[in-house]
């Protein structure tokens, strides 16, 4: 029972093997043109399959530059979701992965520029031998070309005794060689997750080093330190019928010396296109910078999450959608995504915010959430606000069924469309595709339930004035407790509404037996596509992603389950 889960799944096996293939495909081609391109013969002699193994790699690496970029143009990837036309069902989810497949590319790059670096180190290292007094015959001549006039040289280091690292940075190609890959090393191991975790403006300056990387990147090649013959010493200078000759280079018309000159440096052509789009997100996000947020209503809840209510001037969402929010008095770099928790018929927009880091944690000591008194209106810090941007629940509409489900502050998404589900329920003209949900919150704290609760209740009672009890089911599952808690709950267990949440429906205690929700739902809904929406930590996403496959049935015709994960 694996039908939909394979299609999915398989989208992205594809993408992957896509990605993968091209790299191969580039490298391989690269390698066997160098291999036996003959204006790359004398360059051969000195420094073998080196040569290839550099210039192969520097392919891929421009290749994979250029793609690095285009998964975090959050707008581009906005504007292609909103365009269903061009992007529906499975391929549709592929853009949900566009950070896993950033980090797949960069995993490229980081592969790439190794080959590269160490094809060099043994290119310079052969280069350097080529000039001492071992080398003899086509090599050693080879080497000597550049000492009188009228040659051009092919090996850039001069003599034997010089200091290849000396001689190597005082090139333009050895300088920016060494800018780009102390850049991609700063870049890599700052964006573990440790790093992102213990200090995320420390993770944001670094990964900004990228504008350092690409302007190296771009200048690198004209150094032109691998050089080739040129066409016009080709047609004159045959290799098959001189290379032999070499001792008669300067004295038979049939073989003269033959001249060498630097490929034209073409990573620039490569990354031009997507840098030019990020300028234009850059550019796109500096405006909405610019723009006027008004914060309407703060209001503090328990367990450390704070609601801000805010207007700005056009603003338009989808349940579901994130945005980026800056604040300037705590740090002017950083922006950091929460998912909108209003709904679009609602004339502001709002986010939960939870102390979860040092930003977040200031955030709310900003705003006098922590235990304080609420700051005035006329006192609290300017907000910036970058987006909307569409995200996987933007799905949820698209389902005739739904599966919902939230662990702890990855509630927040849900809490948008909620809202909007009361909304459109109360509209008698609306027609919606979705005819059912099912909602699924674990929290381990009892607290965290309250801010949320109102919002169920009031969709609890909507639906049950207007018929509609069956829409909505919801289940929330408690996982901590203490023992005045349990004993308050055993005490209060056979009253109508539940002790925790007051809603009608009971609080579960525990942890959801996935298997059996998962089996009732296949059942009731046997010829189904099923959307299941998860926020939360990747543990539970696994087992999620697991239910999945394992409830869906191979037959077209029959239940399909279909996987998203809220992901920034």
């Amino acid at each position: 029972m694996m039908g939909c889960w394979v299609l999915n799944e398989g989208l992205s096996i594809i993408l992957v093997l896509s990605w993968l293939g091209v790299n191969l495909y580039l490298f391989i081609d690269t390698f066997y043109w160098y291999e036996e391109e003959e204006s790359f013969h004398y360059t051969r002699v000195i420094l073998g399959s080196t040569l290839a193994w550099a210039r192969a790699s520097a392919l891929c690496l421009n290749f994979n530059c250029m793609l690095i970029l285009i998964p975090i143009s959050r707008n581009l990837i906005s504007f292609i979701r909103g365009t269903s036309i061009c992007c529906r069902g499975p391929w549709r989810r592929q853009l949900d992965k566009n950070l896993k497949f950033h980090k797949l590319v960069a995993y490229g790059i980081a592969v790439n520029a190794t080959i590269h670096v160490v094809a060099h180190f043994f290119n310079l290292e052969r280069y350097r031998w080529s000039q001492s007094k071992e080398a003899q015959g086509l090599l050693a001549a080879l080497s000597k070309l550049g000492n009188t006039p009228n040659e051009s040289y092919l090996n850039p280091i001069r003599t034997f005794p010089m200091n290849t690292t000396t001689e190597l940075l005082r090139t333009i190609a050895g300088v920016t060689g060494l800018v780009i890959s102390l850049a991609l090393v700063l870049i890599m191991t700052s964006s573990t997750e440790f790093i992102r975790q213990a200090s995320y403006e420390l993770f944001w300056c670094t990964h900004h080093v990228f504008i350092v990387f690409f302007l190296s990147l771009a200048i690198h090649g004209m150094g032109r330190i691998v050089r080739g013959q040129t066409q016009d010493s080709l047609s004159l200078h045959n290799i098959t019928v001189c290379r032999d000759r070499y001792a008669e280079w300067q004295t038979v018309a049939q073989c003269p010396v033959p001249q060498f000159s630097g490929k034209e440096p073409s990573a620039w052509k490569w990354i031009l296109g997507p840098v030019v789009l990020y300028a234009c997100e850059r550019i796109i996000r500096f405006w909405r910078f610019q723009q006027e947020v008004v914060i309407t209503k703060v209001v503090s809840h328990p367990s450390g999450v704070v609601e801000l209510h805010m207007k700005k001037r056009g603003f338009k969402m989808a349940p579901g959608q994130y945005i980026l929010v800056q604040c300037s008095a705590i740090s002017s770099l950083e922006w950091h995504p929460f998912t909108l928790t209003s709904a679009p018929q609602e004339d502001f927009f709002s986010v939960h915010i939870r102390a979860a880091g040092d930003w977040t944690a200031a955030l709310l000591e900003a705003f006098g959430a922590e235990g304080q008194a609420l700051q005035e209106p006329w006192r609290l810090p300017r907000l910036a606000v970058d987006g909307p941007f569409g995200a996987a629940l933007t799905d949820v509409f698209h389902y005739p069924v739904s599966v919902c489900i939230a662990a702890g502050i990855g509630v927040t998404p849900f809490a948008a469309l909620l809202k909007s589900i009361w909304y459109k329920c109360s509209e008698a003209q609306t027609q919606l595709k979705l005819s059912k949900v099912y909602f699924y919150w674990i929290c381990r704290d009892a607290r965290a339930f309250e801010w949320f609760a109102d919002l169920l209740l009031s969709l609890e009672t909507r639906m049950s004035e207007q018929g509609k009890t069956h829409f909505l089911s919801y289940h929330i599952f408690l996982t901590g407790w203490d023992e005045n808690q349990a004993l308050h709950i055993a005490l209060h267990w056979d009253e109508n509404t539940d002790v925790i949440t007051g809603l009608k429906q009971k609080t579960f205690y525990g942890r959801p037996n996935w298997n059996n929700e998962f089996k009732q739902i296949a059942y009731s809904h046997p010829s189904s596509s099923i959307g299941v929406f998860f926020c939360g930590p990747k543990a539970l996403s696994r087992t999620l992603q697991k239910m999945c496959r394992l409830y869906s049935s191979a037959d077209p015709r029959g239940v399909h389950f279909y996987y998203n994960k809220e992901s920034f």
